[in-house]
C-alpha cells in the first residue's frame, strides 16, 4: 500500500474534468492525484510550493553553517578590510 502525503486525492479521470474546481476545492493545499488509485503525482498550489523551497534552501544554509563551525577560520583586522 502507498502512503499519500495529501489530505485530498483525486483520479486523474476527475482532474482532466475538473481542473478548475479542484484547484478552488484544495485551497492552499496539496493533492495528490491518483492513476488506478496509486498516487501518481501531486499538484501544489504556487504559494505553497514557494514555502517549500523556502524551507528547503533553509535547511541546506543551515547544514552548511553546521559543517563550516568548526573551521577553518582566516584571522583579520578590520582595518585591513
Amino acid at each position: 500500500m502507498d502512503i499519500i502525503y495529501s489530505n485530498m486525492t483525486v483520479s486523474v479521470t476527475e482532474l482532466k474534468r475538473n481542473f478548475a474546481g479542484i484547484i478552488k476545492q484544495a485551497d492552499e493545499c496539496p493533492v495528490a492525484i491518483l492513476n488506478h488509485n496509486r498516487p501518481e503525482a501531486y499538484l501544489l498550489p504556487a504559494a505553497h510550493y514557494e514555502r517549500l523551497m523556502a524551507y528547503l534552501e533553509d535547511l541546506e544554509d543551515a547544514k552548511l553553517v553546521q559543517e563550516r563551525a568548526s573551521g577553518p577560520f582566516v584571522e583579520v583586522a578590520l582595518d585591513e578590510l
